[in-house]
């Protein structure tokens, strides 16, 4: 049975004629329905609202149009959180979100809605897509992708249509609503480069954002959160960083790995993590496929010497980063030539004579005297 105040709701915006209530509360009814497993009851009220024809230009058949599948990707979510290295802020952040979301209902009988906007940022390759699929994993939700080569149209007010039928369709049940590379959407609209039609894309989207129910989990990700407009933070209750993984971090990540694969027993190459500093999750996840693709193919045992020849070979086709202040890797390559060449200008600079200094400094004297004269 629906909640009273989605059926006190359903009532006055039905009596009053307001129609974006009125739709809203059906879809919230829906979800629910559907999360209580009740799927033949959920099914017939999405199928007597698309069916229900009103006088009005507005129909509720337009609000719930279910939008092409080629818009959306739905993923089978296999990633659990225990599977994945986080900070302990961002531990923390994501299962109070998810406890949010399970007991929403004694939230909401104090007045309170959880927590479901979540936006991630930090270098590629170290989880935030993961992370995403763990919240939806936990919550034994679906997970949707964005298309955006499906979405983005050329056509004059096209993309703004479409990325509405994406936030309909997601709000028919719950759900986690992923939009990965979040700022070629949401870029600054004072940014001259962009055309007027990306800037009513992005009114669209943030007013969709905002109608948005709580209990559709939005997570969007970007690696480049200086592009994104001013107006798209305040949209997102949780932000936070997934940075470069640190020593410790890696020696985990590589525990974690051992034991879904036992024959990655990799124990006596601890001492070695301190060259992988800088790497992204992905690229270590590369380099232990390598290790195995090896031993299987050499039929190798010691897995240990393996790995420490195919960490030299990867260390060599990948020169050593650092950890910049944003987390994301600073090539040591392009500063030790800065710094060096720095170092030979000042050399050059202090191995001049003091005869020769002396000369310049009088020359220039010399010159703007001239200069002066030239301007009486």
């Amino acid at each position: 049975m629906a909640r009273s105040d989605l059926l006190l709701n359903l009532v006055k915006s039905g009596l009053n004629g307001e129609r974006e209530l009125f739709t809203k509360t059906v879809e919230a009814v829906i979800a629910e329905e559907r999360a209580k497993s009740h799927h033949v009851l959920a099914d017939s009220l999405t199928k007597a609202t698309l069916q229900h024809k009103p006088v009005r230009e507005t129909s509720v058949q337009v609000l719930l149009k279910v939008p092409s599948a080629e818009l959306l990707l739905e993923k089978q979510p296999d990633v659990e959180l225990s599977d994945l290295v986080l900070p302990t802020a961002v531990q923390t952040l994501a299962s109070q979100l998810i406890e949010e979301q399970q007991r929403a209902d004694l939230l909401r009988s104090y007045n309170l809605e959880p927590r479901s906007r979540v936006i991630l940022t930090g270098p590629p390759g170290n989880g935030k897509t993961s992370l995403a699929e763990a919240i939806a994993t936990t919550l034994c939700v679906p997970f949707y992708v964005v298309r955006y080569e499906k979405v983005v149209n050329s056509y004059l007010g096209e993309t703004a249509k479409r990325i509405q039928e994406v936030f309909q369709y997601a709000r028919l049940r719950q759900c986690v609503l992923f939009f990965d590379e979040f700022d070629a959407l949401a870029k600054e609209r004072e940014d001259r480069q962009e055309s007027g039609e990306i800037k009513r894309v992005l009114n669209s989207l943030l007013l969709e954002v905002d109608r948005l129910p709580s209990y559709v989990i939005l997570i969007a990700a970007t690696n480049h959160p200086e592009l994104l407009d001013r107006a798209v933070w305040r949209r997102f209750q949780i932000r936070t960083t997934l940075p470069l993984p640190n020593r410790d971090q890696i020696a985990r990540w590589f525990d974690l790995l051992a034991k879904r694969y036992p024959q990655l027993n990799i124990s006596k190459a601890k001492r070695s993590f301190s060259s992988l500093m800088g790497s992204s999750y992905s690229e270590l996840h590369d380099l232990a496929q390598d290790v195995m693709r090896r031993c299987v193919l050499d039929g190798e045992v010691n897995s240990d010497r393996v790995f420490q020849k195919e960490m030299k070979l990867w260390i060599l086709n990948h020169p050593k980063k650092g950890i910049g202040k944003n987390g994301h890797a600073a090539d040591s390559n392009f500063s030790k030539a800065r710094n060096s060449r720095t170092s030979k200008e000042g050399r050059r600079g202090a191995g001049s004579s003091p005869a020769k200094r002396g000369t310049t400094r009088r020359e220039n004297r010399t010159s703007d005297s001239a200069a002066r004269a030239s301007v009486r």
